[in-house]
């Protein structure tokens, strides 16, 4: 019933006690010091690398705008100056549909018997501007200011808008005609087509002016030659380098600013003898 000695012995070299090869000794302790704890060095290494990283991508986003930018405007002004083209043709074949119907194109203004100006030619080509409900309201036998008349100058035409200029009132526009006696526009005489000799293609019907002296489109008001021969100091129009111009043969054509005063007279004049060459 009793379990003797060498059984005991026996059963303990089955079952062998802690040994120094434990995780724990007697005490409760590990037998060695335990490692530190690990530190998380990618993401340090991360947060490092987008400090540093994300500086240099604004800086060279800068660049990149400072770089596009001048490009973008560019193409802006190109696409502005097409438009402003496009709105020299419809009024070049405006004048043409005018003279086809009248055998003359269109005085630059009216007057009244006191010979005092009473309308623009921009008026008088409304109906062939597709306008004819605008036109059928106006009293062309008072003003353009008259208070009958005033409140359709408010009325903005787009195509006597060029796309460039910042004028200080929207019915305000930089088309105009260059009033001289030499020139398709004398006044409130009327040019017929046969008497431009200098040829269509040589003779100037509509020009650009600076946005400062842009006009309501109902004042019968444009720029004289002068004012067209001395406007390089500041520029012939809102856009770069020149300006549009439409020309008696109905095309349109850009104005270089370099262009010398003495051939701008001689595209003003219809029956001079002169012409411009290399335009």
């Amino acid at each position: 019933m009793y379990l003797n000695l060498p059984m005991a012995k026996e059963f303990s070299q089955f079952n062998p006690g802690p040994s120094s090869s434990d995780s724990f000794n007697s005490m409760g302790q590990p037998p060695y010091p335990a490692p530190p704890p690990r530190q998380n060095t990618g993401l340090i290494i991360g947060i490092i690398a987008a400090v540093v990283a994300i500086p240099m991508l604004l800086i060279c986003i800068g660049i990149l705008v400072a770089l596009l930018l001048p490009a973008v405007q560019a193409a802006r002004e190109a696409a502005r100056r097409m438009q402003c083209s496009n709105n020299m043709k419809q009024i070049a074949l405006a004048m043409f549909n005018y003279e086809s119907t009248y055998r003359t194109f269109p005085p630059a203004f009216t007057t009244d018997q006191d010979g005092q100006p009473l309308h623009s030619w921009r008026t008088l080509i409304l109906p062939y501007m597709e306008q004819q409900a605008l036109y059928s309201q106006i009293d062309l036998a008072k003003p353009w200011d008259d208070p009958v008349n005033l409140p359709f100058a408010s009325i903005v035409i787009p195509a006597y808008a060029c796309p460039s200029a910042q004028v200080d009132a929207p019915e305000k526009t930089c088309y105009q005609v260059v009033v001289d006696q030499g020139g398709v526009f004398a006044g409130a005489s009327a040019c017929k087509l046969g008497s431009i000799t200098d040829g269509t293609s040589n003779t100037l019907l509509v020009v650009e002016t600076e946005p400062y002296n842009a006009v309501p489109w109902m004042s019968p008001r444009d720029t004289n030659l002068s004012g067209f021969l001395n406007r390089n100091q500041a520029g012939r129009s809102a856009h770069t380098h020149g300006a549009n111009v439409a020309m008696a043969d109905g095309s349109v054509r850009f104005l270089s600013d370099d262009l010398d005063q003495a051939s701008a007279a001689a595209l003003v004049s219809k029956g001079a003898g002169d012409s411009v060459m290399g335009l």
